[in-house]
């Protein structure tokens, strides 16, 4: 790609048009490197190929795969065989596997250009981290860590090290999010003043650890665990269910937050908040997070845009509704924790705001987009109709969030989720789980220059973690 058409180019277009200031934060300058031709191949490895993971694989297979790393031997095995019949002409007998992250920069850093993470949240930063000490480009599923301190610590070493980062907030790169930006900062819906948003999950439980159990055949425990204090296996955890537990996953927020609360961070041009509060849980523990929960976070005002407050809300209720029914026509025991005013909404103009989105309140007007930032539109659809559709002044992404990632790394130019942009959302949805974790209706003060809450020290463990010995940054 010549210089002339680099995405710092079009970023530059993209500040004149939406404003400098805001536009150099939301897209931060990119660190430019030598990189490789755009005609290229780069040498990629994998780090969590199951569940999640296969997608970071289907991405870095387009490429030169020369590493999978798994603590699980069946999602190896099952991943290898998928390769197989997905990319019959990649040869394996050149893909090296490993079940620890470490030996596999030990033995092949020299030999690997990028990087993909999806394991579970806690050992995000740490893999993450020795990506980026070793120069490879690194792409993280979200969350971009467990730790405030984490999230920080990856943005700083990106920084130094100048390397190419995205965090997956698949949302970031699609149509939707500009969109939004877009009719927001022309005024479709004047000054935001609230902003809801709701999870299509529920994640957490209540009660203690449970019982212990032998480990897994070719379950890797030591390696699954990471930094993380030890703890015996146990049900509930591996493959899918850690993100309910404190130890290893950020719950429901930490799970969509990065998804559905990006378009709020991007578009009201966010920064640090000056509280946030848990305003309902449910369930939940000191191993547990929450069955059902509602978080505030209160943003001051920032330059002409006034105060904001952001609600979110994730879980199930039990249903008091008769109307409401279940797949075979009995009323429903369970109803999503959506905001009552997506309710009041759907009610009055027919509409069906989903399972899981944003809703924008405006002093003149509100938008409501879905999950991943989605088709935003005014509500009701007459007024969307009605105001004038605004130019496009963002850059477009052309294929997926993974792909771009990987151009990125071609031609030197950052995606617009690198660290830079993503450690800041992170720490917005991390310190939800702060609030949660100080209980209902405690306001918890965030120090963002000190990174810590003055009034709460005992909130400290869950900003700057411990790790066990060998799993550090």
């Amino acid at each position: 790609m010549s210089k002339s058409c680099t995405r710092r180019k079009l970023l530059k277009t993209a500040a004149a048009a939406a404003g400098a200031a805001a536009a150099a934060r939301l897209f931060p300058a990119p660190a430019l490197l030598a990189q490789p031709s755009p005609n290229a191949t780069l040498a990629t490895a994998v780090i969590g190929c199951g569940n999640q993971g296969l997608v970071s694989v289907n991405a870095a297979a387009g490429e030169r795969l020369v590493a999978l790393v798994d603590v699980d031997e069946g999602h190896l095995e099952k991943t290898k065989q998928w390769l197989a019949e997905r990319y019959p002409e990649l040869k394996q007998s050149g893909l090296a596997t490993f079940f620890d992250f470490r030996q596999m920069f030990d033995k092949l850093h020299k030999q690997i250009d990028a990087v993909f993470v999806a394991t579970p949240d806690h050992t995000h930063a740490v893999a993450a981290m020795m990506a980026i000490k070793h120069g490879k480009h690194v792409y993280v599923e979200k969350p971009m860590a467990k730790y405030i301190a984490e999230v920080r610590a990856l943005a700083k070493a990106a920084r130094e090290h100048r390397v190419i980062t995205q965090m997956g907030n698949q949302g970031h790169s699609g149509e939707g999010i500009r969109r939004l930006c877009e009719y927001i900062w022309a005024g479709a819906i004047g000054n935001v003043l609230e902003c809801y948003a709701w999870a299509p999950t529920g994640r957490g439980g209540v009660g203690g650890r449970l019982p212990s159990k032998p480990v897994p055949p070719g379950l890797h425990w030591d390696q699954w665990l990471g930094p993380a204090p030890y703890r015996d296996y146990h049900d509930e955890l591996h493959p899918q269910l850690w993100r309910s537990w404190w130890d290893f996953g950020c719950g429901s927020v930490g799970d969509w937050g990065c998804h559905n609360l990006d378009g709020v961070f991007m578009a009201l041009k966010l920064g640090q908040p000056e509280s946030v509060e848990a305003v309902e849980q449910v369930g939940g523990s000191q191993e547990r997070f929450p069955l059902v929960n509602v978080i505030c976070w209160t943003f001051p005002a920032r330059g002409d845009a006034p105060p904001v407050k952001v609600y979110w809300y994730d879980g199930y209720r039990p249903n008091t509704d008769p109307n409401i029914k279940d797949e075979d026509g009995n009323m429903a025991e369970k109803v999503q924790n959506r905001p009552p005013i997506v309710l009041e909404l759907e009610k009055k103009y027919g509409r069906d705001l989903k399972n899981g989105g944003t809703l924008y309140v405006g002093d003149k007007g509100i938008m409501v987009s879905g999950n991943y930032v989605g088709s935003p539109r005014i509500i009701p659809e007459e007024a969307h109709k009605a105001f004038p559709v605004p130019p496009k002044t963002l850059p477009r992404v052309k294929g997926t969030h993974a792909g771009d990632f990987l151009r990125a790394c071609k031609d030197g130019d950052q995606p617009s989720a690198n660290f830079e942009y993503s450690a800041a959302l992170t720490e917005m949805v991390l310190l939800g789980n702060l609030a949660i974790r100080a209980g209902k209706g405690k306001k918890v003060r965030w120090d963002a220059a000190a990174m810590n809450c003055p009034d709460m020290p005992e909130l400290e463990p869950l900003i700057k973690p411990q790790y066990r010995p060998g799993w550090s940054l």
